[in-house]
């Protein structure tokens, strides 16, 4: 059974809101549709850090992922 909780994204277009993400994958990132992606289209992609912070990594266009 998949863990799921809410986190709150840090830096990059989604700063501050919160989403909820799966936490025992084994490559735990997420990638959520946003306005201000650097591509019409595309997605943020967002990831623990090593204290835990779930914080901006990059954006990526829609057919990337």
């Amino acid at each position: 059974m998949s863990t799921e909780r809410m986190v709150e994204l840090h830096g990059g277009p989604l700063d501050g809101q919160t989403v909820p993400v799966t936490l025992d994958d084994d490559e735990p990132w997420t990638a959520i549709i946003s306005d201000g992606c650097a591509y019409p289209g595309g997605r943020s992609v967002y990831a623990p850090d090593p204290a835990g912070r779930w914080v901006w990594e990059q954006d990526v266009p829609w057919e990337a992922l």
